[in-house]
């Protein structure tokens, strides 16, 4: 059964309510027999001329066709039908009282939004009448200052166009009637108010909303409004502090620049004074930038940079002298002297070779460099070749000593310029997204682009040198090629999305982004994908702790008490002899005793020589050893005093050995073995009491504990029944 509350609207004063129960019964009956139920029970004449409406939210008027789409609960109330109200607004339009009619044209703005009425009005032609008032104004309307300066009549005439505007806008949105029927006065009108410099911001908001609604419903619309409004008035509207005008502004210009032909929007992205103001006034003013600019942003930033895919898609033509001319550019800006040119054709064509051979390993390992072979996969096709020459052209001398550089290393360990060259690119056309079309719900836009003419030569050049700082910081091999290129794409990845505002901060930032750091970060993001850094988790790391020390402790005192056997040092460095040691049951004394080499495990009855443990003073390792002070000459006997010297050759019984004497002494345990031991012990205890924690997200606080009721009265006493 479903629940809706009606309110009974009679001459625009509430009368009363009533619920009506839409039972299935009453479901099944037309729109107009419950209208009229309604009317009747409240004494209404005339039902044809009332119509059902949401109370709430978008009051939309509710149809034969969605009216299954009420929920239990929604309030409806009773009002004049939407034909009615159409001829009524229609009418007031054209009331000579100018008041009636800017109330008029308000509320038409505001029930535009309904397409019932819409409908309605539009059948009278009251889309035309919008149009007429539009032609027909006068320049009172462009006159704007300060408010208290301004006529009442002109304020007055600014309100009436914006509420026209507003309501015409709203017809249209509904695509009734097509935008190409609309004549070239109406069009230059509308220009005129985007156009001129001192129109009031309602006005000029509306008119940009309506011109950009133009260009994207038709092309001969597009062309008309490009030639009413300049391209110098738009960027003029970017300098402004009203971010609705210049979110205004900045969707018109986007839809220009999407419906110009290639040559048109190749013209108007090579505008400087674009990204400029863009950057001063949006970017970097004082308040964040919104979402829908944020989008047009995007846009912008998309579509000039899918310019370059037809560079990205073409592959190198071996018998295009241009770009031979740029293979051998890239050669002769790495490798030629002043004394080549004197050399003869074939041993010019020789020494050719070997340079390009010195270029590194091309695009497939098995081979060198061969620019008719390599630059052919697209993408990213002669863009590879761009920014190799861009590079090579504008940093010659980070060029020159990238190449010479890797070509004097060992093979294996060689950075091949042309590979990386060719994969950077691949890597920076899919960061930057280059080929993909805009998406409508993209708003993801690098504040660099803004400040960068050739954004992508520009990272290239910087991130080809990050490319070969990485692969020595890694020590990488032909074979770790691919792993490279891993972590420089998420070097470039992270430090573009820290949104960098110019290039020479993203450099800096990249740079110290190293290889260490990246692997840092990993382990981070690992630990919080497990969960592991919630603060809950980690206080349950330190209760957990000592329960586990006192394992690892117990298991190097076990390992004592089993014995190992060591070598025995002579005085002139000889390990020819062994001795065998291990701790009592009762962890009192130390048992040891020379050995044979084919001793398995003795008992402790056949060591003769014991140390209580009470005796020992102290545990000294490494440098700090007296037997490695006597090599050195130096004296260390120490008066009253004896030491027991153990030799190990395996790491891992030095860490259980000075670990169980450290716990006999009363010591902290310290080696690496025993932090290994316990950080594996701690994750796996902590991944088992998580277990039921599925998929479930951890708060970082504890939820806060209610106070206690101010008193108990509520308890049932079970007492007073049983008796």
């Amino acid at each position: 059964m479903q629940q809706v509350v009606v309110f009974v609207m009679c001459k625009c004063i509430l009368l009363a309510c009533v619920i009506i129960y839409f039972c299935v019964s009453l479901q099944k009956k037309p729109l107009s027999a419950v209208i009229k139920e309604v009317c009747d029970g409240w004494n209404l004449p005339g039902p044809e001329n009332y119509a059902l409406q949401y109370a709430d939210g978008v009051q939309t008027y509710i149809t034969e066709s969605n009216r299954l789409d009420i929920k239990n609960g929604c309030i409806l109330r009773l009002t004049k039908a939407p034909g009615r109200c159409a001829e009524d607004l229609f009418r007031g339009i054209q009331s000579s009282d100018s008041g009636v009619r800017c109330d008029s044209l308000k509320e038409l703005a505001s029930v535009s939004t309904d397409v019932t009425f819409a409908q309605e009005f539009i059948s009278r032609d009251g889309h035309l009448l919008l149009v007429k008032i539009v032609e027909d104004s006068h320049e009172l309307v462009l006159r704007v200052g300060v408010t208290a300066c301004i006529p009442f009549s002109d304020r007055l005439s600014n309100v009436i166009m914006t509420h026209t505007l507003t309501g015409f806008m709203e017809l249209m949105d509904h695509g009734i009637v097509s935008w190409e029927n609309l004549s070239t006065v109406f069009i230059k009108k509308i220009a005129s108010f985007v156009n001129a410099k001192p129109t009031d911001a309602s006005i000029q908001q509306v008119s940009l909303d309506i011109l950009e609604s133009m260009v994207l419903s038709s092309h001969s619309l597009f062309l008309q409004v490009k030639q009413e409004v300049t391209m110098e008035r738009l960027i003029a509207h970017l300098q402004v502090t009203n971010q609705q005008i210049q979110t205004k502004a900045m969707a018109l210009l986007m839809a220009l620049l999407q419906t110009a032909g290639d040559s048109d929007r190749q013209v108007c992205l090579q505008s400087e004074m674009i990204a400029v103001y863009l950057l001063q006034n949006i970017i970097h003013s004082s308040g964040s930038v919104q979402d829908e600019m944020a989008h047009y942003l995007y846009v912008l930033q998309s579509v000039t940079l899918n310019h370059l895919e037809p560079r990205m898609r073409t592959p190198l033509d071996c018998y295009s002298q241009e770009q031979r001319d740029i293979l051998h550019g890239l050669r002769q800006a790495a490798f030629e002297t002043e004394s080549d040119n004197s050399l003869s054709n074939e041993r010019r064509r020789s020494l050719c070779a070997k340079e390009f051979k010195k270029l590194g390993p091309g695009d497939v390992i098995d081979h060198y460099f061969n620019p008719g072979q390599d630059l052919v996969r697209t993408p990213p096709g002669l863009l590879a070749l761009d920014t190799m020459f861009y590079f090579a052209s504008r940093y010659p001398d980070a060029y020159s000593r990238f190449v010479l550089e890797n070509s004097s290393r060992e093979d294996k360990h060689e950075c091949p310029f042309a590979r990386s060259s060719i994969q950077l690119t691949l890597i920076l056309c899919e960061i930057l997204r280059i080929g993909e079309p805009p998406s409508e719900t993209g708003s993801d836009y690098h504040p660099i682009f803004f400040s960068q003419d050739r954004l992508m030569e520009e990272l290239f050049c910087v991130c080809i040198q990050l490319l070969n700082k990485t692969w020595k910081e890694m020590r990488a091999t032909q074979e770790d090629f691919d792993k490279v290129m891993q972590v420089v794409r998420e070097q470039i990845t992270r430090t573009l999305s820290s949104k960098p505002t110019s290039l020479e901060l993203f450099k800096n930032k990249v740079n110290v982004l190293n290889y260490s750091e990246i692997l840092k970060l990993r382990q981070t993001e690992r630990l919080h994908q497990e969960e592991t850094l919630a603060p809950p988790v980690l206080e349950l790391k330190e209760r957990l702790k000592p329960e586990l020390l006192e394992l690892i402790r117990q298991q190097r005192l076990n390992r004592l008490c089993q014995g190992t056997m060591f070598r025995k040092i002579s005085s002139r460095r000889r390990q020819d002899k062994l001795w065998y040691c291990r701790l009592s049951p009762n962890h009192k004394m130390l048992h040891y005793g020379d050995v044979e080499e084919d001793t398995d495990s003795p008992a402790i009855e056949t060591l003769q020589e014991k140390i209580p443990i009470a005796d020992i003073k102290g545990l000294l390792t490494g440098k700090d050893c007296p037997h490695m002070k006597e090599n050195k000459g130096k004296q260390n006997k120490v008066s009253g005093s004896s030491y027991l010297s153990y030799h190990s050759s395996d790491k891992r019984e030095f860490c259980l050995w000075t670990d169980g004497l450290s716990v006999l002494l009363g010591r902290e345990m310290s080696s690496e073995s025993m932090r290994s031991e316990l950080e594996i012990l701690l994750s796996m205890e902590i991944k088992l009491r998580l277990l039921d924690l599925e998929n479930v997200p951890i708060p970082d606080s504890a939820p806060v504990v209610p106070k206690p009721p101010s008193n108990y009265n509520f308890c049932y006493d079970f007492s007073q029944t049983e008796q």
